[in-house]
């Protein structure tokens, strides 16, 4: 199948709003039943079989038997990316506000993968404290590394020079506006590295089939150190 077939048949699928409906109501990876998905798009239990048996067939979702019970859940990361592309779009001749078209699930909103980086709230949070510290400075188009950005980076184990080496294409540093109610995070290399880092600590956890990611108690409080400005108190 060429790739302008694909997306012809793909979309056709997603362009009912039903079947969107229980698309959307997936994006966590969380396995979910025929009927709560039914009530969740507003169907009758036949209809939304009739969907999710489309869905299925086509490879968007999967099935999961559990006992009497059919569970569906989205059937590849990709079909997520998918998904969540066409949702953070808006076309020019709505008038929709932002907290109508940025809807995501609870589950989604503290922490999640976005492409090879950390998003959600955390990492909105991270990036306005490493651009307040001084860690970042430029415009959002063309962010850099300060001297003391460098110096503090490095001391938690990420290395400008050394992504700056590695960086084949793309940024080494650039700002994410997907999702942007939670505010821009860091993308490129040092959103990666950071990532990396965080999980390779222990700090965050990421289940497999899903791109929420939990976060522990010590992960909250070592990130939240990270370029964290102390305010003086004068008295």
């Amino acid at each position: 199948m060429n790739a302008v077939s694909s997306i012809s048949q793909i979309a056709g699928l997603m362009a009912d709003p039903k079947r969107s409906a229980m698309l959307w109501a997936l994006i966590d990876g969380t396995p979910r039943p025929t009927d709560e998905l039914a009530m969740m798009a507003g169907l009758t239990a036949s209809s939304a079989c009739a969907h999710l048996s489309l869905l299925s067939s086509a490879g968007l979702l999967r099935l999961e038997a559990r006992g009497r019970k059919r569970y569906f859940r989205l059937a590849t990361p990709q079909v997520g990316v998918a998904v969540e592309a066409l949702a953070s779009v808006q076309l020019v001749s709505e008038k929709r506000s932002r907290t109508e078209v940025l809807q995501l699930p609870m589950s989604m909103r503290r922490a999640r993968r976005c492409g090879d980086h950390l998003g959600g709230e955390l990492a909105g949070e991270l990036y306005h404290r490493l651009v307040v510290a001084g860690w970042l400075e430029g415009s959002d188009r063309q962010l850099m590394v300060s001297e003391e950005g460098r110096t503090q980076l490095a001391a938690i184990g990420v290395y400008i020079d050394a992504l700056a080496t590695r960086q084949q294409r793309g940024c080494v540093i650039c700002h994410c506006t997907e999702w942007s109610d939670q505010g821009p995070h860091l993308g490129g290399s040092l959103g990666q590295a950071l990532l990396k880092l965080f999980l390779q600590s222990g700090w965050i956890r990421e289940p497999e089939g899903t791109r929420v990611l939990q976060i522990s108690a010590e992960g909250v409080q070592q990130i939240n150190r990270i370029a964290r400005v102390t305010t003086l108190q004068v008295g």
